[in-house]
C-alpha cells in the first residue's frame, strides 16, 4: 500500500504512541484492553503491522518479554490481512493459519490468523476436543506455559458480535493485551485508547475529502427509464469525467466504477440473477461494457471473471466491477472511486461500510487543479428515509451493554419452566395460506380500506448529497428528487414486497404462496385480471402497503397457530428457572431509572425522535405494560419485579393447552417478589388481548394451583387496568366481560 513503507507523519506518530501504550499496559497486572481507533482508509493494517514490528524489536525492548499473536477478523478479512502483512513485513513474523501451527503452540513472533465466524461454526474446529489435543484452548495454554505473552488483535472489531460466544472467545484466550482495531469502536472505558484523527488522514492526502451522493442527478431525464438505468447512466458519465480529469493532471489512472448488487437472502436466486442480468444488459446495450471486451468484471460467490487478476492496479483496463457485500471489508483498490448501490430488498438500509472501498486516493495525494478527483461518488436509487449510516447499523446488531441481577435482594425462586427447542424453526407456507389470508382480509374489511385512485408509484431519491467523515457521519446534506416508477420497475418492487412478506417462513418456498394469496384476493374480491400489474400498483401505493402488509402478517400468525402448531412435533425441555444473572442489550435500548427492577439497570427499547410516543421515546410491548411497571416500582409491598422476555430459554414460561389442543408455552409478562416472600405471576392485557387470553389464563391458574400444593407461595393471573385500578383474574375457568367483572379481584400492593 505504501511505497517502501514510507509511513505518513500521522502513521509514524500513532504507531509510536500505540507501542508506548501497549508497553505501559504490559507492566500492569491482569488482562488489559486497548482500542486503536483509525478512520477507514487510514492504513490500519499497515500501522498495526509496524507497531508489532517495533514491539518485538529486541533493540527497542528493555526487558526479555516474548510475544505470540492471535489475529481475528470477520469474513475473509483475515486472509487479506495475512497477505498484506506478509508482503510488507517479510521475515519479521511467522504467519500461520490454524492448520499450520506446529506442536499445538503459537511460536515466538508467530501470528495465528483466525476467521471469527468459524470459531463457533457448526464444526467448531478451533475449539472442540480431538485426539491430537489441537484446539484453541490447549494451544493458548501451551503458548502461555512457554512463557510468552499473548496479544489478541481483533480487526474491524465493531463487526464482531459482542454476545455470549464472542465474550467466551475472549475469555478462553484470556490474552494479556486485547487490541481492538476499528473506525467506530463500541467498547466503553478501555484501559488504553490510541486515536488517529480523521482530519490528519485527509490532510496527508490518504483519503478523499468528501463523498458526493447523486451529484447533479436532476439533469438526467427519466423518459421511462428504470431507476437502475438512471443511476448507471449518471455513474458512467461521472467515470468519463474523472478519466479526463486524471489525464489532464498527468496521471495514469483508470477510475473504477463499482456496482453493488442487493444482498438478497439465500435461495432467492431468480431475483438475484434478474438484477445481475438487467445490469449486464444496460451496460452492454448503452455502453458496450462487457466481460468479452474486459471492460466488465464480476466478483460474486459463484461467478468470478478471469479479469479480476490485477484489477487493483491503477492502469487496469476494467472499468466496471459488479460485486456483492462480500468485498465490502478490507479490499484495497485505490482507483475505485464510484459506487452504484441499489435499493436493498426490504431492509431499507444503506450500508455505508461499503463506501470505504472508494475512499482511498489512488496516488496518495490530493489534486489542486481538478478538485473533483478529491471526492468519492455514490449513485443510488435509495431515498434519504431509507439510509442508515454505517455505525448505526453495526450498533443495532451488536450487544454493548448488560443488565445484571441484583443479588443483594434476590433469593432463588426455582420455578419449573418449559421451553420448546424447535419453537423458532422456520417452515414453509402451504396452499392453505390463501384461504387463511382471504378470511383475515374479510374480517379486516381490506377491500374497503384500500385506496384505488392513486395508480402512480412515486419514489424519492436523494440528490446532491454530501458526507465528509464516513465513520462519524450522523446526517447527510441533501436535496430530494421525485420520480414515478415506470412499469419496468413495478414487477420488481412487487416481487420484493412478496419476498419481504414471507416473514419467518422459508422465503424461496413461501414467496409464491404470498403471490397466490394476493392474486386470489384481487381477482375474486377486487375483480382484477390474473396477475394484473394494475393491482401491483394498488398494493405498492404508500396508502395501501401497510394495510396489505398487516393483513399478511395476521394471516401468517393464524397460519402458525392453526397449521404449523397442528403439524409440528416440538421437543419440550423442562427447566428449573431463576431470574437470569445477566441480560445483554444492543444500543437500541436505554437504561431507565427504576428502583425496584431486579435487573440493574433496567433497559427499555428507545426510539429517537418518536413524536407519537407518550413516554419520552421509551417503548415496552404495550402502553399498559409501561403503566404497570410504573405502578410496581412505586408499590410499597413490592421487593422487586422482573420484566420477562419471549421465546428464549432464559425466560420463564408456564405450560398451557392452546385452542388446537397442543401444549404451548406462555411467557408471562411479570414476576414480582413481595417483601413478605409471596411471588406474583402477572400478565398484562387490555381489551381484545384480554378477551383472547382464555387458554393461557387457565394454564397459568393451573400452574399456580399445582405449585401451591408443593408449598410455593405463588399468586397471580391476567391483570387489566380498570378505572385507574388494577384487577386480576386467577380463576381456573377464565371469563372476560368488561361489563361484568365480578370474578376479577383488586390488586393492592400498596
Amino acid at each position: 500500500m505504501l511505497m517502501n513503507l514510507q509511513l505518513k507523519e500521522y502513521q509514524d506518530e500513532k504507531v509510536e504512541e500505540l507501542k508506548n501504550k501497549i508497553n505501559e499496559l504490559l507492566e500492569l497486572d491482569g488482562n488489559k484492553l486497548c482500542i486503536f481507533e483509525a478512520p477507514t482508509g487510514s492504513g490500519k493494517t499497515i500501522m498495526t503491522g509496524e507497531f508489532l514490528k517495533r514491539l518485538v524489536n529486541p533493540l527497542d525492548r528493555e526487558d526479555d518479554k516474548q510475544f505470540s499473536f492471535i489475529w481475528i477478523c470477520v469474513r475473509d478479512l483475515h486472509d487479506q490481512s495475512k497477505k498484506s502483512l506478509e508482503h510488507n513485513f517479510e521475515n519479521i513474523f511467522r504467519y500461520s493459519y490454524f492448520e499450520d501451527l506446529q506442536n499445538n503452540i503459537i511460536g515466538k513472533n508467530e501470528i495465528l490468523f483466525l476467521n471469527w465466524e468459524k470459531i463457533y461454526n457448526q464444526d467448531r474446529v478451533y475449539i472442540r476436543e480431538n485426539e491430537k489435543g489441537k484446539n484453541l484452548s490447549n494451544i493458548v495454554e501451551n503458548t502461555k506455559q512457554a512463557g510468552r505473552e499473548i496479544i489478541l488483535i481483533v480487526d474491524e472489531s465493531h463487526h464482531t458480535n459482542l454476545g455470549p460466544n464472542a465474550t467466551r472467545v475472549r475469555a478462553d484466550i484470556s490474552a494479556k493485551i486485547t487490541l481492538e482495531i476499528s473506525a467506530t469502536p463500541v467498547f466503553n472505558d478501555p484501559d488504553g485508547h490510541v486515536k488517529v484523527h480523521f482530519e490528519k488522514v485527509v490532510a496527508e492526502g490518504m483519503i478523499k475529502k468528501e463523498i458526493a451522493i447523486n451529484p447533479e442527478f436532476n439533469k438526467f431525464k427519466v423518459d421511462g427509464k428504470s431507476s437502475r438505468e438512471m443511476v448507471i447512466e449518471a455513474a458512467i458519465e461521472k467515470r468519463k469525467e474523472l478519466m479526463d480529469a486524471y489525464k489532464a493532471e498527468g496521471g495514469d489512472i483508470n477510475p473504477l466504477l463499482l456496482i453493488q448488487l442487493p444482498n438478497l437472502q439465500k435461495g432467492i436466486n431468480d431475483l438475484d440473477k434478474d438484477i445481475l442480468t438487467d445490469v449486464q444488459k444496460i451496460l452492454k446495450r448503452k455502453y458496450d461494457i462487457t466481460e468479452d471486451n474486459d471492460r466488465l468484471a464480476i466478483w460474486l460467490a459463484d461467478n468470478k471473471t478471469p479479469n479480476l487478476v490485477n484489477i487493483e492496479k491503477g492502469t487496469n483496463e476494467v472499468e466496471v466491477l459488479i460485486f456483492k457485500q462480500a468485498i465490502a471489508l478490507g479490499w484495497d483498490c485505490p482507483r475505485a472511486q464510484i459506487l452504484v448501490i441499489f435499493r436493498e430488498t426490504e431492509s431499507k438500509v444503506f450500508l455505508l461500510q461499503t463506501v470505504g472501498r472508494i475512499m482511498r486516493m489512488p496516488e496518495f495525494h490530493h489534486y489542486e487543479k481538478h478538485t473533483e478527483l478529491n471526492k468519492a461518488y455514490v449513485f443510488t436509487n435509495i431515498g434519504v428515509s431509507e439510509i442508515k449510516l454505517g455505525d448505526e447499523i453495526a450498533k443495532e446488531y451488536f450487544t454493548i451493554q448488560d443488565a445484571k441481577r441484583n443479588d443483594a435482594v434476590y433469593a432463588d425462586l426455582n420455578l419449573p419452566s418449559i421451553h420448546f427447542k424447535r419453537q423458532r424453526e422456520k417452515t414453509r407456507l402451504s396452499g392453505e395460506f390463501s384461504k387463511i389470508f382471504m378470511d383475515i382480509a374479510e374480517k379486516l374489511d381490506l377491500k374497503n380500506n384500500l385506496n384505488l385512485k392513486k395508480t402512480e408509484i412515486s419514489n424519492e431519491v436523494i440528490v446532491d448529497g454530501k458526507i465528509i467523515n464516513i465513520d462519524k457521519a450522523r446526517a447527510i446534506e441533501h436535496s430530494i428528487m421525485n420520480y414515478h416508477s415506470p412499469d419496468t420497475e413495478i414487477q420488481m418492487y412487487y416481487d420484493l414486497f412478496c419476498k419481504a412478506s414471507t416473514g419467518e417462513f422459508a422465503t424461496f418456498d413461501s414467496m409464491d404462496r404470498i403471490k397466490s394469496a394476493l392474486n386470489k384476493f384481487f381477482t375474486r374480491v377486487m375483480k382484477f385480471e390474473n396477475d394484473d400489474p394494475a393491482f401491483y400498483k394498488i398494493i405498492l401505493n404508500p396508502d395501501n402497503i401497510e394495510e396489505v402488509g398487516k393483513t399478511l402478517t395476521m394471516a401468517r400468525e393464524e397460519y402458525k397457530r392453526t397449521i404449523v402448531a397442528k403439524d409440528e412435533e416440538r421437543e419440550i425441555e423442562n427447566l428449573i428457572w431463576n431470574v437470569p444473572r445477566i441480560i445483554s442489550y444492543n444500543s437500541k435500548y436505554k437504561a431507565r431509572n427504576y428502583k425496584k427492577s431486579i435487573m440493574i439497570p433496567y433497559y427499555s427499547k428507545f426510539v429517537e425522535n418518536n413524536q407519537t410516543n407518550l413516554f419520552g421515546g421509551y417503548e415496552e410491548d404495550s402502553k399498559v405494560e409501561t403503566e404497570f411497571i410504573d405502578y410496581l416500582d412505586k408499590a410499597k409491598k413490592v421487593e422487586w419485579w422482573f420484566k420477562n422476555g419471549q421465546g428464549e430459554i432464559n425466560y420463564f414460561a408456564v405450560p398451557y393447552i392452546d385452542k388446537n389442543r397442543k401444549k404451548s408455552a406462555f411467557y408471562i409478562d411479570f414476576i414480582v417478589q413481595l417483601k413478605n416472600g409471596d411471588v406474583w405471576l402477572l400478565d398484562t392485557k387490555k381489551g381484545q388481548t384480554a378477551e383472547s387470553a382464555k387458554e393461557r389464563a387457565e394454564g397459568l391458574a393451573k400452574y399456580i394451583k399445582d405449585q401451591k400444593k408443593k408449598s410455593k407461595k405463588l399468586f397471580g393471573g391476567i391483570i387489566i387496568p380498570v378505572d385507574n385500578q388494577w384487577r386480576y383474574n386467577d380463576s381456573e375457568k377464565y371469563e372476560y366481560n368488561l361489563s361484568d367483572l365480578k370474578e376479577w379481584k383488586f390488586l393492592d400492593l400498596n
